[in-house]
């Protein structure tokens, strides 16, 4: 008999070795040389309805690290759309290239037409890097497009209520912490003050919080530090402040081995996707130092009902009370991974999971 000698299995890194690792449904590589577009769509899933996700557009180091971001936040939305009770599936789209100086009409245009050419499995919306006016770009190509300005019809700037979902999942996890739901007086560190990041310290200085800032541009900390009174400090030096919620609302993977021994904070409540560098490892990596963490792709979701809401019918109102509900969809989802023993991600992507499989019997993918 041949022994077997048990080795460690490697993680396939080919394009095609993380597509099947991911489960998608469908990537698509859009290439055009006229307008230098290289973008990447990804639709992780249709069970619950057509895949609807932002576009991104971003300076990335490499396309592998495109493809690998690409892939991450497609299967965020999924989760997103899911726990938020909406009938989209999840998908995310990314164009290679500097939003300050690489953006033209025709280049939007000529994304539009891949989107097209998806025949309405992919809808897009504005995401980082990207705007209203790019979307109404993409609109004159395709109509699959949502998150176009008021006077279109649409739903107009989704920033407040990403940070409304935001507010509201954090106060949710100070009553959990706490005992109450009050930000009166609480140290919270906001790291990026972009437009969600900005609407979200409005809220908490109108509810005397205690608020510091960082951004890696210089003349919006002046303008939010100036207009809200924040303390300012450095990307790298919050991490090492005394505060009792840290609130990322720039890129992901802010939690990860580096940071998370150095944070000083009793909560983790903010609008960047993806915060969590690896969510196996740093999901009870939170849970061992105390630390609450309200999941991201839970309380940002209010950007993502904004979207959605233009494609049933927009009305501001409706949007803001869908997504006042994610105050007790945070609760529920901390009682889950209190009850269970498990980090409040993974109880996130159960109770998403779940209605996921539920609606399954019921509708065939889109």
């Amino acid at each position: 008999m041949v022994k077997i000698k048990e080795t460690e299995v490697q993680q396939d890194k080919s394009v095609f070795g993380r597509l099947a690792a991911s489960n998608h449904e469908k990537v698509v590589f859009c290439h055009d040389h006229a307008t230098g577009l290289k973008a990447i769509i990804a639709v992780h899933s249709t069970v619950l309805g057509p895949a609807l996700g932002g576009t991104r557009m971003w300076a990335y180091a490499s396309e592998s690290e495109a493809l690998d971001d690409v892939l991450r936040l497609s299967r965020n939305m999924t989760y997103k759309a899911a726990i938020s009770g909406l009938n989209v599936g999840g998908g995310k789209a990314i164009i290679i290239g500097d939003a300050q100086k690489d953006k033209s009409e025709a280049l939007f245009r000529k994304f539009g037409r891949f989107i097209k050419n998806l025949n309405g499995s992919f809808i897009t919306a504005e995401d980082i890097g990207t705007t209203i006016k790019d979307m109404e770009y993409i609109r004159m190509e395709t109509e699959h497009v949502a998150g176009v300005s008021e006077a279109m019809g649409g739903g107009g700037d989704p920033a407040p209520l990403i940070a409304y979902g935001t507010y509201m999942g954090m106060k949710a996890a100070a009553k959990k912490a706490f005992g109450s739901d009050s930000l009166d007086g609480k140290k919270v560190a906001v790291q990026g003050v972009g437009q969600a990041g900005c609407y979200l310290v409005e809220l908490l200085a109108k509810e005397n919080a205690q608020i510091a800032i960082a951004d890696i541009y210089e003349d919006r900390l002046h303008e939010v530090s100036s207009k809200f009174g924040t303390q300012v400090v450095g990307m790298d030096d919050l991490y090492d402040l005394d505060m009792d919620i840290f609130a990322p609302c720039a890129l992901g993977g802010t939690i990860n081995d580096n940071t998370i021994g150095r944070l000083k904070c009793k909560i983790i409540a903010g609008s960047a996707n993806n915060q969590l560098r690896d969510e196996a490892v740093h999901g009870p990596a939170l849970v061992e130092r105390d630390i609450l963490y309200a999941p991201d792709f839970l309380i940002n979701a209010g950007g993502l009902i904004n979207v959605y809401s233009e494609l049933v019918g927009y009305n501001r109102e409706s949007a803001y009370a869908h997504t006042e509900r994610i105050y007790s969809y945070t609760l529920d989802v901390l009682e889950k991974a209190e009850k269970e023993g498990i980090h409040t991600q993974l109880a996130a992507t159960k109770l998403a999971e779940k209605r996921i499989a539920e609606i399954s019997s019921v509708r065939s993918t889109y």
